[in-house]
């Protein structure tokens, strides 16, 4: 890759095919793709197809090279009408050096043939290269986007949306960048190269073939104002209908065992309809522009052989030139109709560039810029005055006051919707404050670079978080080297060493989806390996052990205390008798912290926490 450190040379893709393992673009290139597209877009919203070309200047050199090579490919195309009336013309009247003028014309078609195969292959080359190098940094930017913003914009897109825009939206915009860089410029070579011929060889011919132009612009004007709706319209019932999907198959389980099949069918049902029924509008609206079009351009193909006939009776052309002026004028027709062909396909990229823009254009993002990176982490928290809600008038924490020590484990217990897992939230700098100041080792979080405060955070949710692979790929996630004896210790402290030894393939036994073949136990124990793994200085518990049997919860117990040792432990539980040696157990109500103290010394108190743990204990 070129000198990045050289302002003069900018960051290009190479024109070969990437290595295996090497990447389309580097971390920096993705970043300049994302600021770029951005900024065009935030500059543009009104204008997609502006975004689009910004995108693709950096790439001119590739896309100048194809659209060379696509001209010389399909020469033999443009040749063909001039070699084939050059022989009817020697055929009719006969010069004393026929064969030799037939014999010209025919070599120099078949060199024109053989260059095909050369021309082909380069120009597919260079036209590969500049697409699927923007395709590649468009995906490669969304993911880099999706990764900086913020939970809150997580919730509010589903995810069946978000891969709509990642996958569909950015192959739509690879189609339309098909068609605007290697299509149009053919239909317009193609165009231009047969009127030059024909306005060569006679004016009054060539007046007749741009009567076609302004008839086709009537025709687009008519019909692109319903087809940009439709295809609009069309586009957003899709994202919903694959939010919807992703929304059945989570549900499944809870479907089938209410037995609400017929519920969940009927619903994606009428789904599916009302797509099929705003696809079959944008169906009929293409078929009328299509038939008008087309209907319209063969009246005039009709018109331009009894044209050239009557010019030929009257000895104005020659009998050859009425084949020739046909091919040209079918050619023109036929390059007129593939444009407006594309005027349905061009709508509907412009809409997907729209849409993407939606998560690259997105500001709802964590800012680390300039602010502090920390290299080590103590562990020590100050809540000062905190507010936090998501809409004004209901407040989820008010004028919350909490100090976590260094190395101490602190239950966070209370009602739900009390506040526990919007502190958790705070602690991860997933949500910012509305108002007061949250200090980590006496720093203002605001000043602090997140991510790199986070490399010494682990986390163990509620429902653990397995993917498609090995238990040894979830354990070490994260990290490209790690010796065995690392990972063993792991597995050790999290309780998993008689699991993993009765599995015939040990660590490397392969996980269903959410590691569905294993039980609910030990897919927490597997995600608390991970956490231990990652040797760090703060851990958060949300209800680690609320969905687990007694059994299981006694194990995670064991593996939690093994984890939490000299660690500053965050712990959310449902199940009180968890937390009872805790150091300290913070009683959160209506936002506040109302009590905190020691279990003995909240019990002995007779407060809050004594009538929780006494309704429990009651309910048992």
């Amino acid at each position: 890759m070129p000198n990045k450190g050289n302002k003069k040379c900018k960051p290009r893709l190479h024109l070969h095919k990437p290595a295996p393992g090497n990447e389309y673009f580097s971390d920096e290139e993705i970043m300049k793709l994302e600021d770029e597209f951005v900024e065009v877009y935030l500059k543009n919203q009104s204008h997609p197809y502006r975004t689009l070309f910004r995108l693709y200047m950096r790439y001119w050199k590739e896309l100048l090279l194809s659209m060379v090579f696509y001209f010389l490919k399909t020469s033999p195309v443009l040749a063909l009408p001039i070699i084939t009336a050059n022989i009817i013309n020697i055929v009719t009247a006969p010069p004393k050096n026929a064969v030799m003028q037939i014999a010209i014309n025919i070599v120099v078609m078949v060199i024109l043939l053989l260059l095909n195969i050369p021309t082909q292959i380069l120009d597919t080359k260079f036209h590969s290269l500049a697409l699927r190098g923007v395709e590649a940094g468009l995906r490669g930017a969304m993911v880099r986007k999706l990764q900086q913003l913020s939970i809150t914009f997580h919730k509010e897109m589903q995810s069946g949306r978000i891969q709509s825009k990642l996958m569909r939206d950015v192959e739509t915009i690879h189609t339309l960048s098909s068609q605007i860089f290697r299509t149009i410029p053919g239909l317009l070579i193609n165009m231009i190269t047969a009127l030059i011929v024909v306005i060569t060889r006679n004016l009054t011919v060539f007046m007749f073939f741009l009567l076609t132009i302004p008839s086709a612009v009537l025709v687009v004007r008519f019909f692109r104002k319903n087809i940009g709706k439709y295809n609009a319209l069309f586009r957003k019932d899709m994202e919903n209908t694959s939010a919807d999907i992703m929304d059945m198959i989570e549900m499944n389980q809870i479907t089938r065992a209410h037995a609400l099949e017929n519920v969940q069918v009927k619903k994606l049902t009428g789904r599916l309809n009302a797509v099929a029924n705003t696809g079959f509008k944008l169906d009929i609206t293409h078929a009328k522009f299509g038939s008008v079009s087309w209907v319209m351009l063969s009246l005039f193909q009709l018109l331009c052989l009894v044209f050239s006939a009557y010019l030929a009776l009257n000895r104005r052309i020659e009998i050859g030139d009425i084949s020739l002026y046909q091919s040209y004028f079918n050619t023109l027709t036929g390059q007129v109709s593939t444009l407006i062909g594309m005027i349905p396909v061009i709508s509907k990229g412009l809409d997907s560039v729209s849409s993407i823009g939606e998560i690259l254009g997105a500001r709802d993002v964590e800012d680390n810029k300039g602010k502090k990176k920390l290299t080590t982490l103590h562990g020590e928290y100050d809540f000062r005055g905190v507010d936090f809600f998501y809409t004004p008038e209901q407040l989820v924490l008010q004028d919350l006051d909490l100090k976590v020590r260094a190395g101490e484990t602190i239950a966070i217990v209370g009602e739900s919707g009390s506040g526990k897992s919007t502190i958790l939230n705070l602690v991860l700098g997933f949500n910012k404050p509305r108002k007061g100041k949250i200090f980590i080792d006496g720093k203002d979080m605001d000043e602090i670079d997140l991510q790199s405060y986070r490399k010494h955070i682990a986390i163990v949710p509620q429902n653990s978080v397995l993917f498609t692979g090995t238990i040894r790929e979830n354990i070490t996630y994260g990290f490209n080297h790690i010796s065995q004896n690392r990972i063993d210790e792991a597995v050790r402290a999290a309780n998993l060493a008689d699991l993993i030894a009765s599995l015939p393939d040990g660590l490397d036994t392969m996980l269903d989806e959410h590691g569905a073949n294993l039980s609910g136990g030990q897919r927490q124990r597997i995600a608390i390996a991970r956490a231990v793994i990652r040797n760090p200085k703060v851990i958060i518990f949300d209800e680690a052990t609320s969905a687990l049997d007694t059994v299981s919860e006694k194990e995670i117990q064991t593996a939690l205390n093994n984890l939490t040792a000299g660690r500053t432990t965050f712990i959310v539980a449902h199940r009180l008798s968890t937390i009872r040696d805790a150091d300290r157990i913070a009683v959160i109500k209506q936002g506040r912290c109302v009590e905190i103290g020691t279990y003995d010394e909240l019990m002995e108190k007779k407060g809050e926490y004594y009538k929780m743990q006494t309704l429990q204990d009651g309910v048992r």
